[in-house]
């Protein structure tokens, strides 16, 4: 090649060098999994990612306050959360004080017709209206009787409080000096809702900054007092800042490896670094084609990748042992050329994957390889020496070859072992398989206890369980909804459940008559009998009730028995969809 053609190549190279260095910095670098899940996701793995982003899972943050006496940790948690109010940040912050109490009694009571579950054009004929204010006049003599004698004038028919039936049962926060506390008293809690889509990872993280610098900043003795959070965007912010520090790590570990290891051999700064020139190059270029294929790079992508390191100073070794030989050898690209192909192949599997982070690490490896090869074949050559003297090596390499000829009287080892590892996986059976994702989860044991008892202090429903169905359109979604989310609610209280791995029998059909109702089963978890086995009721017929609200008992003994279920009754919410028509209920 001539000196012009070598000024043009390594004009080129550097040239591409900085075109990647420049997409590199407009690069956004995320860690949440959502990489990896499906990129044609069916409708189930839908409405999952979209709950993510913008439903209740992904911008819940539940905080502890720990320290101080009662009165102290009321005053911080009503402090915390006036602060909280005023940046913006979140769309809602609750912690039980009266004046949101007030806010919401006021709510509902203004909109009882809109909300309320039995409300339907019968409700409203003389009939109906005569027996609804029947039923009011009969819990007069109940527990809330008091209550329901100040509300009779304004709500006869009794909206309001039927209304508030829906949320009995499902447990509220224990309440002491006007604040939710835990169960024991021992700390004040909160809910906080972000503005921010659950996947905005960097808004998540920022929210969380502001309520710690918030807490930080609130007057009071700050050597006692203690902040707690928990959350699936709390888990989110951790899981990102442990893989980029893994990532870092591991990568920083096996690069000073590597030149360790060739530090060792050449005893040559010059040719250290001109044998890392292929590597860093590829690299750069993997980075880059990512971030403009995907748009983000994902950090378990780049951890993968490193992989890429020791194949590619590869290359530079075959070329110096080539350049530092008598002869060159014609054929020696070709070698080179071929292994780069064969390395493809392998990774071009990864191209045509359902899930986007694993396409990333095929399009990061494939590049990269590419880039390190091509560097390796013209850049190369023009800084490496036409002289290449490398440090003789015979003697090591007959040592380990007499190693290796005394290593042939164990041959019989390795098999062995093999029948050994066949036999140990044979005898644990399934147990030696752990198919449990949670496994992989990078969440500490520690936070994975404080989530528990936030969520045991905030009567908080388990948000790994959802019911989802569709309709036509907002209004039948919403109806829909109503009716059952009626059958959610009655088939948890009651606890009834089949065998049926679908559904709970009391969802299945709605019997004419209460004698052809199935009768109902002992209690039992709502994540184990109910929310896995719920599906959509035919309608609102179908019941398996087993008592009515606490506040209608006592008027109406000669109607209904006492309660025989304690089994817990979830928080039912619902979030529509309102281009689709479709609606999820949350229990």
């Amino acid at each position: 090649m001539t000196s012009r053609g070598q000024r043009l190549t390594l004009a080129l190279w550097l040239a591409g060098l900085l075109a990647c260095v420049a997409v590199i910095a407009a690069t956004r670098f995320v860690a949440d999994l959502s990489a990896f899940m499906p990129q044609a996701p069916d409708a189930r793995q839908q409405l999952l990612m979209s709950q993510f982003r913008e439903g209740i899972i992904g911008r819940l943050i539940m905080l502890g306050v720990e320290g101080g006496d009662a009165a102290e940790r009321a005053k911080l948690s009503q402090d915390l959360a006036a602060r909280l109010r005023a940046t913006g940040l979140f769309a809602a912050v609750q912690n039980g004080d009266a004046a949101t109490e007030a806010r919401d009694r006021a709510y509902f009571f203004g909109n009882r017709y809109l909300l309320g579950p039995d409300i339907t054009t019968d409700r409203f004929t003389v009939a109906g209206l005569h027996a609804a204010i029947a039923d009011t006049i009969d819990a007069l003599a109940g527990d809330a009787g008091l209550i329901i004698k100040r509300l009779f004038p304004r709500d006869p028919t009794g909206e309001t409080l039927t209304l508030a039936e829906q949320f009995e049962g499902g447990g509220q926060p224990r309440s002491d000096d006007g604040v939710w506390t835990s169960r024991d008293g021992e700390r004040a809690v909160l809910l906080a809702y972000t503005r921010a889509p659950g996947t905005d990872t960097d808004a998540q993280a920022h929210a969380i900054e502001t309520i710690r610098q918030v807490f930080a900043q609130l007057p009071g003795p700050g050597a006692e007092r203690r902040l707690l959070m928990s959350g699936t965007s709390v888990f989110s912010v951790k899981s990102r800042s442990t893989i980029q520090s893994e990532v870092t790590r591991l990568a920083g570990a096996s690069l000073l490896l590597v030149v360790c290891l060739l530090l060792l051999v050449y005893r040559s700064p010059r040719l250290l670094a001109l044998g890392l020139v292929p590597v860093a190059s590829g690299t750069l270029a993997g980075i880059a084609a990512v971030s403009l294929g995907f748009g983000q790079v994902h950090g378990l992508t780049m951890g993968f990748g490193t992989t890429l390191i020791g194949e590619a100073v590869d290359y530079a070794i075959y070329f110096f042992l080539q350049r530092s030989g008598s002869d060159a050898r014609e054929n020696f690209w070709r070698t080179i050329w071929l292994g780069v192909a064969t390395s493809i192949a392998g990774f071009a599997a990864l191209l045509f994957s359902g899930f986007p982070g694993l396409a990333q690490l095929g399009v990061y490896t494939i590049s990269g390889l590419v880039v390190a090869a091509t560097v390796t074949r013209y850049v190369l050559p023009i800084l490496t020496p036409a002289q290449l003297t490398l440090r003789d090596l015979n003697r090591l390499g007959l040592a380990l070859d007499r190693v290796l000829r005394r290593a042939d009287r164990l041959r019989w080892l390795p098999p062995l072992l093999a029948v050994a590892a066949v036999g140990a996986v044979q005898m644990q059976g399934d147990s030696a398989w752990n198919r449990n994702l949670a496994a992989l989860s990078p969440i500490a044991k520690e936070d994975q206890r404080i989530d528990a008892q936030l969520r045991a202090d905030l009567a908080a429903p388990d948000l790994r369980y959802m019911v989802a169905f569709t309709a036509a359109n907002e209004e039948r979604a919403l109806q829909g909804r109503k009716r059952r989310g009626r059958c959610c609610a009655d088939c948890s209280k009651a606890g009834c459940c089949s065998a049926s791995p679908r559904r709970p029998r009391c969802c299945r059909a709605a019997p004419s008559s209460r004698s052809a109702r199935p009768p109902c089963r002992s209690p039992g978890p709502w994540s184990t009998t109910c929310a896995r086995r719920w599906s959509a009721c035919p309608s609102a017929a179908t019941s398996c009730r087993a008592s009515l609200p606490t506040w209608k008992r006592r008027g109406h003994a000669h109607r209904c028995a006492a309660a025989t279920s304690t089994a817990p009754r979830p928080a039912c919410s619902t979030t529509p969809s309102w281009s689709t028509g479709a609606a999820t209920t949350w229990c």
